[in-house]
C-alpha cells in the first residue's frame, strides 16, 4: 500500500461511507471526526509524522490501544467515552475490510480490541423541589434570562436530548390546539412531543421576544446563531450554582441536559405511566432501555417491599467460632 493511501481512505470513508451511503446524522459525523482528529494529533507526537504521511500499517492494534490509553491518562476520559472513540475506529476498520482485504489480519486485530468494562451507576434525576429552584434561577428581567428559563422548562417537560434541543427551529413548534414540538432524534427518527400549558405559555412569550421568533433557531445566541452543546452545559452549571443557595441538595448533584431528561422519565414512571409509553416519549430504540429508570426508582422498590411478608426470624447472640475451625476456614 502506498503512503498516501491512508489519508485518501479516511477521506473516502467520511464522504462516501458515512455521508453518502449511510447518510449518518451530523452528530455522528462530528463525533467520528473528533475521534480521528485526536488520533491524528496523537500520531503526530507518537510517530513524528504529519497526518498526510501516516501509513495504514502504522495504525495497528497496539497503536490504537496506546491512543485510547493516552486519552484516559492525559485527558481523563471515562471508560464510556473511551468505548465511544473505539466505536468510531471500528467503523472505519470495518470499511477498510472491504476496501483493503490485503490487510485483513491487521484489521481483524484492531476490530478485536475489546470495550473497557465499567461500573454502571444508577441514573441521576432531580426532585420537583430541585427543578423548581433551577427554574427560579434565571433572571427573567433580561433577554438571556428569559431564553434560559424557556430552554430549561422545555428540556424538563419534553425530555429532549441535547442535540435535539439545540437543533430546534421556530418552525418545529406548534402552539395551537394539540401543542407539540417536532424534532429529528437519534437515528434520524422524527417524533412529536406534546407540550404542557406552562411550557406553551413560556414559548409563546419567548417567540414574541425581539430577535428571537424571527430567527431560524428556537434557542439562539444573542447573535442569532445556534447554541453550542458547551454553552448549554455552561448555563446549566451557572444556574445550578445559583439555585444551590436556595436548594442545598442541588450542590451535591451534577445538572446536565441528560439529567433533566432522566428527571422527566422518573416523573412519568412515578406517575404510573407504562414503560412502553415512556420509551415512545423519549425516542428510545427499545423498551428495554427504560429499565434503568425502574432500577433507579427507590420509591417503587419500597412499595414492592411493603406488599411482601416479613420473614419471622429470631435474633441470636453472636458466638465466636472455634479457633481451629476458623484456622481451617481461612486456608
Amino acid at each position: 500500500m502506498k503512503t498516501a493511501d491512508f489519508p485518501a481512505l479516511l477521506e473516502k470513508y467520511f464522504t462516501e461511507r458515512l455521508m453518502r451511503q449511510r447518510q449518518a446524522s451530523p452528530h455522528t459525523v462530528s463525533s467520528y471526526r473528533d475521534t480521528f482528529r485526536l488520533l491524528l494529533h496523537f500520531a503526530k507526537g507518537h510517530l513524528h509524522k504529519t497526518p498526510s504521511q501516516i501509513t495504514l500499517m502504522e495504525i495497528d492494534a497496539s497503536f490504537v490501544t496506546a491512543f485510547l490509553d493516552d486519552l484516559e491518562r492525559r485527558r481523563g476520559i471515562h471508560a464510556r467515552t473511551r468505548n465511544l472513540r473505539l466505536t468510531a475506529i471500528r467503523s472505519f476498520f470495518r470499511y477498510l475490510a472491504l476496501e483493503e482485504p490485503a490487510h485483513a489480519a491487521q484489521i481483524q486485530r484492531v476490530l478485536a480490541i475489546p470495550d473497557k468494562r465499567y461500573s454502571k451507576m444508577q441514573v441521576q434525576s432531580l426532585s420537583r423541589t430541585e427543578v423548581d429552584a433551577l427554574l427560579a434561577a434565571p433572571n427573567q428581567g433580561t433577554w438571556l434570562g428569559r431564553r434560559d428559563y424557556a430552554l430549561i422548562l422545555t428540556t424538563v417537560q419534553t425530555g429532549l436530548r441535547l442535540s435535539e434541543l439545540t437543533g430546534l427551529r421556530c418552525q418545529d413548534l406548534h402552539l395551537g390546539k394539540g401543542a407539540h414540538v417536532r424534532c429529528l432524534g437519534k437515528g434520524r427518527k422524527e417524533r412529536c412531543t406534546p407540550l404542557a400549558k406552562q411550557t406553551v405559555t413560556a414559548l409563546k412569550a419567548w417567540l414574541n421576544e425581539p430577535g428571537s421568533g424571527s430567527g431560524e433557531w428556537l434557542f439562539a445566541t444573542a447573535q442569532g446563531n445556534r447554541l453550542s452543546a458547551d454553552a448549554v452545559q455552561d448555563l446549566l452549571a451557572k444556574y445550578q450554582g445559583m439555585a444551590g443557595q436556595r436548594c442545598p441538595s442541588l450542590r451535591k448533584k451534577r445538572v446536565t441536559p441528560h439529567v433533566l431528561r432522566h428527571t422527566l422519565a422518573m416523573e412519568l414512571l412515578q406517575s404510573g405511566i407504562d414503560r412502553s409509553v415512556i420509551a415512545l416519549w423519549l425516542g428510545h430504540e427499545s423498551v428495554a432501555t427504560t429499565q434503568v429508570y425502574f432500577d433507579a426508582d427507590l420509591g417503587l422498590k419500597e412499595k414492592v417491599l411493603a406488599k411482601t411478608n416479613t420473614p419471622n426470624g429470631r435474633n441470636f447472640r453472636f458466638k465466636a467460632e472455634d479457633s481451629l475451625l476458623a484456622f481451617l476456614k481461612g486456608l
